[in-house]
């Protein structure tokens, strides 16, 4: 909730991405950088200056977009000629956020699933609402069956929701309630042979209300069974979280890091958001919102951070995001140039 008498831009983004649930919604990092890159995408890339030396931060084959950046483009253009735009410029996975093409027309799942594996796209996860106060709507509280039907049909190995586990109200006790929620929901998904996963904004990081000690995102981590709960970190949220919820109610200090909860449980993590903003104090929420590249958000060290684990091999996925693009298939392309432009020293 906006703290103010302004609008909360989270909040806003969280409704419109509700609505837009179920009503609008490769090549390789050599093919982007190689004679298969578009001129612009080429001169983006050179101008940030990779030029192809040290070893790449981006792991092949694991970059993804989250097709909510696109919505205009899909509800006019469609599918197909969303996904063709989105193999020119690298991408090697989609993360749904609906399954219809609005004015485009209708689309069945199974041309859908077809559409994408003919561009080299892998749909890797989708976005679901959690619960509605209507008993017909598509969400895991009111349709889980369908819901993962659906997931099925499109050869989906993760489903999601983006919303927070506030079904129940902010108390440590609602969401250990919400999160027996997410356990049934995770062991009917990995029934099917999927991963059920939950996509966090800023106020998971928050306080309970009636313990004020406790954040909800830890009570989220301890109450959710590891084997079927997921998480998918939105970078970008947390890092507002990060700045929203560095004291405690009463004032004193709780600072936290978000690269170390991953880094803590990274086979809780398979899934990342990447999205990238301008730090600014002065507003809400800390930062400014701006495409992957153009803000302070280190994702040379994050991602560097995650795929350098040693031990078990854990896989990764990275989408990137913007909830309100300029230009969508600018940001997509620049997004997708920049995060391959990433290299550490050998």
């Amino acid at each position: 909730m906006s703290r103010n008498s302004q609008p909360d831009p989270e909040l806003t983004h969280r409704l419109t991405r509700r609505g837009m649930l179920g009503v609008a919604a490769g090549a390789t990092a050599a093919a982007l950088l190689g004679a298969a890159t578009t001129p612009a995408a080429a001169a983006t890339e050179t101008a940030r200056g990779s030029h192809g030396r040290g070893r790449p931060v981006l792991p092949p084959g694991r970059l993804g977009i989250q097709l909510y950046s696109l919505r205009d483009k899909v509800s006019t253009l469609g599918f197909g000629p969303v996904f063709a735009e989105l193999e020119k410029y690298g991408y090697d996975e989609v993360e749904f956020a609906g399954y219809t093409q609005g004015s485009a027309g209708p689309i069945t799942l199974a041309q859908l699933r077809r559409l994408a594996r003919n561009h080299g796209l892998n749909p890797i996860g989708s976005h679901v609402g959690y619960y509605s106060s209507d008993p017909n709507a598509y969400t895991f509280a009111q349709n889980l069956t369908k819901v993962l039907d659906d997931a099925e049909a499109l050869g989906l190995k993760h489903i999601g929701t983006a919303a927070g586990p506030f079904r129940y109200g902010s108390t440590v006790d609602a969401w250990k309630r919400a999160a027996e929620d997410f356990n049934t929901y995770g062991a009917a998904a990995k029934a099917r042979g999927m991963k059920f996963y939950q996509h966090n904004h800023s106020e998971e990081f928050s306080f309970a209300s009636d313990n004020p000690k406790v954040r909800l995102y830890d009570v989220l981590l301890a109450e959710t069974d590891p084997d079927l709960v997921h998480l998918e970190m939105d970078i970008y949220w947390a890092y507002v979280g990060q700045f929203r919820f560095s004291q405690r109610p009463d004032g004193t200090p709780a600072p936290f890091e978000p690269l170390d909860y991953v880094l803590r449980r990274p086979d809780r993590y398979p899934l990342f958001h990447v999205k990238d903003g301008v730090s600014d104090p002065s507003t809400q929420h800390g930062y400014r919102m701006v495409d992957v590249g153009d803000g302070d958000i280190d994702y040379k060290r994050f991602i560097s951070a995650v795929t350098r684990l040693r031990g078990r091999r854990f896989a990764h996925h990275w989408q990137a995001e913007h909830d309100n693009p300029t230009e969508s298939f600018t940001f997509a392309r620049r997004s997708s140039a920049h995060l391959h432009s990433l290299r550490e020293k050998c």
